[in-house]
């Protein structure tokens, strides 16, 4: 499977001189899809909803098809699962978008968080959390919530 998003991420890494030593861990996709798999499991029910909810978000708003979207969550969910906290992930997005590039992430991150219509507690900690790691403010933050909810 790591060989799928490696040589999806190729075309991303072709510019840098060093892009055969690129690790999957060091994309910021792999960052982004990272957060979206920690906000679909921070209430410790990784529903099947959310599953396909990612999965169709990487397919549509991403291009990637069933096969890489399926490997880039594995490898994602491995960095989760190997990391000590989101700043890893928070950096490699600061470092790599604009903030209108992470508005949209956060916007993919409130769609994950209404799969099932509300919002718990530890979802409403996690975003105020990733508001800050991603150096958005308490506006911004609220406006992505509300353009997800209109327009569900």
């Amino acid at each position: 499977m790591l060989d799928i998003v490696k040589r999806f991420f190729s075309k991303a890494t072709a510019d840098n001189s060093n892009a055969a030593n690129q690790n999957t861990a060091h994309d910021p996709r792999v960052a982004t899809c990272a957060l979206f798999v920690e906000m679909a499991r921070i209430d410790e029910t990784f529903t099947k909803a959310e599953m396909e909810t990612i999965i169709s978000i990487l397919k549509e708003k991403y291009g990637l098809s069933r096969e890489h979207a399926d490997a880039l969550i594995e490898v994602a969910d491995k960095e989760l699962d190997e990391s000590v906290d989101l700043w890893q992930f928070a950096r490699l997005i600061n470092e790599n978008y604009s903030t209108d590039e992470k508005i949209e992430i956060v916007e993919t991150l409130w769609q994950i968080v209404y799969v099932d219509g509300k919002m718990d507690q530890y979802e409403h900690y996690l975003m105020n959390k990733l508001k800050n790691l991603l150096r958005l403010t308490h506006g911004q933050l609220i406006d992505a919530k509300l353009k997800v909810k209109h327009s569900s």
